[in-house]
């Protein structure tokens, strides 16, 4: 029978290399901070040609708009 690891019930962020937990506001704020970083053409986006068209807009709005990137792949060659 297969072990299973037991699923994290907290965030965790790295510190000085090693993984801490951390309240949700803090992993939070480490997110948004590292959005906020690469914010224009560091920043790039896949989507998914199956998803819906609002889903595709909202994903190249999201890019384009937020991160200041036009860095937004559908992957609709098929």
């Amino acid at each position: 029978m297969p072990r299973h690891h037991p699923r994290l019930t907290q965030p965790l962020v790295r510190e000085a290399g090693s993984l801490r937990p951390a309240s949700w506001d803090e992993a939070l704020e480490r997110a948004a901070a590292g959005f906020d970083a690469r914010r224009g053409n560091a920043f790039g986006m896949f989507s998914c040609s199956k998803s819906s068209n609002e889903v595709n807009f909202l994903a190249q709005k999201l890019t384009r708009a937020v991160m200041g990137s036009n860095n937004i792949d559908s992957c609709n060659r098929t």
